[in-house]
C-alpha cells in the first residue's frame, strides 16, 4: 500500500477543526483553576483565541476555495478541487496535475513550492 495523499483544502479544513477542539480543550482545563481568577482567565482567552483563529482559518479557505479549478476525477468521476501544480482528489485521494510538465511523474507536493518553480525555469 503506497502514501495516501490528502487534498490540501481537507487539510486545511481539518487544521482549522482541530484548533476548534483544542480551543475547547484549553478553556475546559481553565475550569480546573476556579479558585485562581487570573489563570482561569488566561485558559479561557487562550481557548478563545484558538477557536477566533480557526473561524479566520474557516474564512480563509473559503474564499481560496472559491478560486480554484474544479475538475472532474479520471479515476471516481467526481468534481474535485485543485489546489497549486498537483494535488489529490478530495473523494479517492487520486494524484492530479493539470500541469503537462508533471503528467506521468511521480507526485511530490514540492511541485507546489517556489523553489521547485524556479529551479525549473532556470533549467529553461
Amino acid at each position: 500500500m503506497g502514501i495516501k495523499y490528502s487534498s490540501k483544502i481537507n487539510k486545511i479544513r481539518t487544521f482549522a477543526l482541530s484548533l476548534v477542539f483544542v480551543g475547547f480543550g484549553v478553556m475546559y482545563i481553565g475550569l480546573f483553576f476556579k479558585e485562581t481568577m487570573w489563570l482561569m482567565s488566561i485558559f479561557m482567552i487562550l481557548g478563545m483565541i484558538s477557536v477566533a483563529l480557526s473561524t479566520v482559518i474557516y474564512f480563509w479557505i473559503g474564499m481560496l476555495s472559491t478560486k480554484t479549478i474544479q475538475v472532474v476525477c479520471p479515476n471516481c468521476e467526481k468534481p474535485t478541487k485543485i489546489l497549486g501544480r498537483v494535488d489529490a482528489c478530495m473523494h479517492c485521494k487520486e494524484p492530479l496535475t493539470l500541469d503537462k510538465d508533471l503528467e506521468g511523474k511521480e507526485f511530490d507536493e514540492s511541485y507546489n513550492s517556489k523553489r521547485y518553480q524556479k529551479n525549473t525555469e532556470n533549467e529553461i
